[in-house]
């Protein structure tokens, strides 16, 4: 009688490649710095809103304005205290030269006397009024010297407290300290400005820059590292966003034995801080043989593919290493020649006897 026909396998020769390990993690969009605006001085009340919620601030923009008008009419009353203190100085430089010129009219007449006093033309009394007289000028132009300086001092404590008047005005408005998104705002027109509230007056994503704060699990933590790409899916998102480890924790969670890290991810307007978001991560490539993922089996004593030599099986022992894509990267037990059963490998036996129908790797995947 004829042989039976063999069996007909599809087969594929092991291709030299390089896979990638990722790692999927979840959690939610946040801003990658926060900044908390509130008021600079307290005690007024708010005039003005002039950005709302998810507007784009510029660095130095005006957010809002408090009222003006005590500190106007301070400042009013500083202008005339400083014109009062100014005539002061004024005044008391004209006593300090009229006390200077009492002193040396003074001093000259002593001079005169005490040369006639020497002739007898003079008494020794009216040369001691006229030392007397001295003596009381001297302390005079003293007197006006300490009173100008008080004036002075007058003068620039006027004029600091302008400054400060001057400062507190210009704090009315409330700008934003750095470029960003509104994320939120309590502000409300009305209000009395306190610079001890709990809550700040506007919330800003600085440079509107959003990240993925993700939880990993402490197995995988040692590999992780900051530079690894990752996309991420934010909810609601139909395609993937490229994006980068920023940050990776120092620490892990004792209670959840979790870690995190934090993915940058690039401006877009979509992006909600509070979303939940999904990343998955590259943390590893390795290059070596690959083969598709159906031709690897495994029993009680680890993996094992079914090699055609010469239309015959045989069981080959093997390691796999990676797997991503429905292809496995193997370390050991193959070379690139060997024809490998690509599927329904589980119904062949070591020693049976087929035909080998080789393809490509990439339509075995398929």
């Amino acid at each position: 009688p004829a042989a039976p026909a063999a069996l007909s396998v599809s087969v594929v020769r092991p291709k030299q490649d390089s896979l990638t390990e990722s790692l999927l993690v979840t959690g939610s969009l946040l801003p990658r710095e926060e900044i908390e605006v509130g008021p600079e001085i307290e005690g007024h009340r708010l005039e003005d809103i002039l950005v709302e919620v998810g507007d784009e601030a510029k660095k130095g923009q005006v957010l809002a304005r408090l009222s003006r008008e005590v500190l106007e009419t301070q400042l009013a009353q500083n202008t005339a205290s400083a014109a009062k203190a100014r005539a002061a100085v004024a005044q008391q430089r004209a006593s300090l030269d009229q006390a200077q010129a009492q002193l040396i009219e003074a001093t000259a007449s002593v001079d005169r006397a005490r040369q006639l006093r020497k002739s007898g033309t003079v008494s020794q009394e009216t040369l001691d009024e006229r030392e007397r007289a001295v003596k009381v000028a001297t302390a005079q132009v003293a007197a006006a010297r300490e009173t100008l300086v008080a004036a002075e001092a007058e003068v620039v404590f006027v004029l600091a407290q302008r400054d400060e008047i001057e400062v507190k005005l210009k704090r009315t408005e409330i700008r934003a300290p750095e470029a960003g998104i509104i994320l939120s705002r309590t502000a409300r027109i009305g209000s009395i400005a306190l610079s001890a509230r709990s809550e700040p007056l506007f919330r800003i994503a600085e440079n509107g820059a959003i990240d993925l704060d993700a939880e990993v699990p402490e197995a995988m933590m040692p590999r992780m590292a900051v530079g690894q790409s990752a996309a991420v899916t934010p909810a609601g998102f139909d395609a993937p966003l490229q994006g980068k480890v920023r940050l990776v924790s120092a620490e892990v969670d004792k209670s959840t034995r979790l870690g995190r890290v934090k993915i940058a991810l690039p401006a877009d307007k979509r992006l909600k801080p509070g979303a939940y978001g999904r990343a998955v991560v590259e943390i590893g490539r390795k290059a070596g043989l690959v083969v598709p993922q159906s031709a690897v089996m495994f029993d009680a004593q680890g993996a094992y593919v079914l090699v055609v030599k010469d239309g015959t099986v045989s069981e080959r022992r093997v390691t796999p290493v990676l797997k991503s894509g429905g292809r496995v990267l193997l370390s050991n037990g193959l070379a690139e020649t060997d024809l490998v059963v690509a599927r329904a490998g589980g119904f062949l036996r070591d020693g049976d006897k087929v035909t080998p129908v080789e393809a490509t790797a990439a339509s075995e995947v398929r």
